[in-house]
């Protein structure tokens, strides 16, 4: 049987199937937020011959809750590895989320659901930025970890945005217990 690819077995175009599925899946799961924008990057590790180590700092808008913001700041590998998107990144991750102008909620939403996704390694890794309601004091909760599939070992950080008047044309403060469902 004469192969369309000369040298390469059945079991070699399966396990190439395999990488390249690998490495497509995360790239089709869309993130629930739009791609965060860069704010600044500082180096911390100098690298002679590759890129720098570099902490990252980014910017979001909730694109389900009008008038909240979230600020993140993640460590990105330098090096060859971390150049070419091969290195697994620390899972050491802060967040700060703060009301930018008057909160509309958007439509119903779970508690814990997902704001933003985002791959921290090749495979495994990846980090989430979820949140939640804390009705009984009018409060928008928001937590990034980082999992492993494998390992599990999440890091976490956690801000609050309480649901406030934006200016006096902002007297009706909607409250986020009727937009969240348990």
């Amino acid at each position: 049987m004469s192969s369309r690819f000369p040298g390469l077995s059945g079991i070699r175009l399966k396990g190439l199937a395999l990488v390249l599925l690998a490495l497509a899946v995360p790239l089709a799961c869309a993130s629930a937020a739009d791609e965060p924008d860069l704010i600044f990057r500082r180096s911390t590790v100098f690298k002679w011959m590759s890129p720098n180590d570099k902490l990252a700092t980014y910017g979001l808008d909730d694109p389900e809750v009008e008038g909240v913001a979230c600020h993140f700041t993640v460590p990105e590998k330098g090096g060859f590895k971390g150049w070419l998107g091969l290195a697994e990144e620390v899972s050491d991750i802060s967040l700060a989320c703060r009301q930018v102008g008057p909160i509309k909620f958007k439509e119903k939403m779970e508690q814990g659901d997902d704001m933003f996704r985002r791959r921290r390694s090749l495979f495994f890794k990846k980090m989430q930025i979820v949140r939640g309601c804390d009705a009984k004091r009018n409060v928008l909760v928001y937590m990034v970890y980082s999992d492993k599939l494998i390992e599990g070992s999440p890091k976490n950080s956690t801000s609050t945005v309480p649901i406030m008047p934006w200016g006096p044309a902002d007297a009706n403060v909607q409250k986020c217990g009727d937009f969240f469902t348990q």
